[in-house]
């Protein structure tokens, strides 16, 4: 039966990935809100993010990580399976790009994509997947982009495909273990770190991207929502799942919103 107690996450143990500032910060402050204790990393400092876990009576550890660094994430698990002994929600939202056409990206400006957006990814997933108990819950965060042709961003885009199909076998191959695997596809939600990005891919017309989104940009909050919603018990029949959120702008593709409200191609 559906009740209120099915969002209580007390007890869980969540690991969030890029959790210093933006969706990564809002998250683990949503799940800490919702009981559970918290994990984070990130390249930056997170005591704002650990201070707000605290305040919600919660537990934060965090580690300042290069989630690209294979071995640096195993040693990560092994501390963590010391503090916590184990982890029911793992959320891989750290990744990152850069404004570039395919042809101006050289191999090393290519690799680090592939490493920040697709290789974190299976990093975790290997190394927390052996903490993780039955009815545990993988949530991976990718893009709009991942659906769609994404000029200027289009290793970022790619990789963010591969990790919307590794989400996809994963949540076959783990549903064995108990363990249900989704992702996020993100659009329309500013942070910190992406503004240079939506200029460049804007030439500064940012306004103009608002009519191509029915509900008008969101903010970090509204990431937030799905990850307790896919994170909890509300969805435990849910795996293999791409969840958008991002104000009708998949939906639409490419329609834009007159002032009158109705649509023009």
């Amino acid at each position: 039966m559906t009740t209120p107690a099915s969002t209580d996450l007390t007890g869980k143990i969540a690991l969030v990935t890029g959790a210093a500032q933006g969706i990564g910060a809002a998250a683990a402050v949503a799940l800490a809100a919702f009981g559970a204790d918290l994990a984070i990393c990130d390249r930056q400092d997170m005591s704002e993010t650990l201070a707000a876990i605290k305040a919600c009576g919660r537990r934060g550890e965090s580690e300042v990580l290069d989630v690209r660094d294979g071995p640096s994430v195993a040693d990560w698990s092994k501390k963590i399976a010391s503090q916590y002994s184990r982890v029911d929600i793992l959320v891989n939202n750290a990744g990152g790009g850069f404004y570039s056409s395919f042809l101006d990206t050289n191999a090393k400006g290519q690799q680090a994509l592939v490493d920040e957006n697709f290789s974190s990814v299976t990093h975790f997933v290997r190394e927390f997947t052996s903490l993780m108990p039955a009815g545990s819950t993988i949530i991976n965060v990718t893009s709009i982009e991942a659906s769609r042709a994404a000029p200027g961003f289009g290793i970022y885009a790619a990789m963010k495909a591969a990790v919307e199909s590794l989400t996809k076998t994963l949540a076959l191959e783990l549903a064995p273990q108990g363990i249900r695997v989704n992702a996020l596809a993100l659009d329309a939600i500013p942070t910190p770190g992406d503004e240079s990005l939506g200029d460049a891919a804007t030439q500064g017309a940012r306004e103009a991207y608002d009519r191509k989104i029915p509900l008008g940009w969101g903010n970090i909050d509204d990431a937030s929502g799905p990850i307790i919603f896919l994170a909890s018990d509300l969805s435990r029949f849910v795996t293999g799942t791409i969840l958008h959120v991002d104000g009708g702008s998949h939906a639409a593709s490419g329609w834009s919103r007159r002032d009158d409200g109705t649509y023009s191609p």
